[in-house]
């Protein structure tokens, strides 16, 4: 079920969010960078603050993401590690896949292959 649509400028960045069974799942679109993180932030931010702990990233439409973005994650993880929950991040573009790796953040989220793998049974 749709929830939710957050964005800015056409093209530019967009965050689709949507509950499925205890997650929540948001769809950031576009180049997540210093000037859209704030986008990808809030609805992080209003999950975690509503009780929803298990958050999944479906990464397949992100083009790029840059240390800020990185910093939003890393940010929503913790406190969803401190609320029993966690931040899972599925269906990383290989460009996208390669700033995780880069950087050592792939080590300390849940990645995985797909959304469907990242939600569970």
């Amino acid at each position: 079920m749709y929830r939710q649509h957050i964005g800015s400028a056409p093209g530019r960045f967009r965050v689709e969010v949507r509950t499925v069974g205890a997650s929540e799942v948001l769809t950031p679109v576009g180049e997540l960078d210093h000037h859209t993180a704030a986008l990808l932030r809030a609805p992080l931010d209003r999950a975690l603050d509503e009780g929803r702990s298990r958050l999944v990233l479906d990464c397949s439409r992100l083009d790029f993401c840059d240390s800020t973005g990185l910093n939003v994650l890393l940010g929503a993880r913790l406190r969803a590690d401190a609320a029993g929950g966690g931040v899972h991040l599925a269906g990383m573009p290989p460009a996208v896949a390669r700033v995780f790796e880069i950087t050592g953040a792939d080590a300390v989220f849940t990645v995985h292959e797909s959304l469907e793998a990242a939600l569970p049974d």
